[in-house]
């Protein structure tokens, strides 16, 4: 590439990276569902035509913030790994890094929460959905290596199973239980629970389950 092609292409992707925030700021005041392409627009003070260079409609751009939010979370995940040498404490960090990670973006979880209500499409030429995929793949892969540290240094249960399926599962489990804290405190109050004691006993409960001892 030239200089010029060069400068062409950080200039796209300054320009994506600033509709992403205006949409994420917008989201954050009025949510998701109320979120429109005319005020993402309007926020990133640039045209309604040129929000659609590139985005192609709302959803387009909801897996693009979806595929910003695995990356923040993959580095976290790399990030709460580090500190721990044993495979079960690894997998427990990243569990917490989770709960951490939604409460601090909460938009970013609501994007990942509609993502992962839907069958994705995995072929090739997907585009932002296939790039969500991928980004979600990447996360996963910690996981999966944190439990294989663990089954080898005795951590982690030995016929726990497959490492990748032992991951989603875990992955699952700690999504549905941080989307109940988030949707339904409220009930969770009326039957003497908190929120903090669900997602704390959900942790505790995913340890236990593939704990060697």
């Amino acid at each position: 590439m030239n200089e010029l092609t060069d400068r062409r292409l950080e200039e796209k992707e300054r320009r994506r990276a600033e509709l992403l925030d205006a949409a994420e700021a917008v989201a954050a005041e009025v949510g998701i569902e109320q979120m429109t392409m005319d005020e993402v627009a309007r926020r990133a003070r640039l045209s309604r035509a040129l929000l659609y260079v590139y985005f192609q409609d709302k959803d387009d751009l909801l897996l693009a913030i979806c595929e910003r939010a695995l990356e923040t979370l993959r580095l976290r995940f790399v990030d709460a790994v580090a500190w721990h040498s044993n495979g079960l404490e690894q997998v427990e960090a990243c569990g917490q890094a989770y709960v951490t990670f939604a409460q601090e973006f909460p938009v970013h979880f609501e994007a990942l929460a509609r993502f992962e209500a839907h069958a994705a499409d995995i072929s090739p030429d997907a585009g932002n959905e296939g790039a969500c995929v991928a980004a979600g793949d990447r996360v996963h892969q910690i996981m999966v290596q944190a439990i294989e540290q663990g089954i080898r240094d005795g951590s982690v249960r030995a016929d726990v199973g497959t490492p990748m399926l032992v991951a989603v599962t875990l992955w699952a489990f700690m999504h549905g239980t941080i989307q109940l804290a988030a949707t339904k405190a409220n009930v969770l109050a009326h039957d003497g629970v908190s929120t903090q004691q669900l997602v704390s006993n959900g942790l505790q409960l995913c340890r236990r389950s593939i704990a060697a001892n």
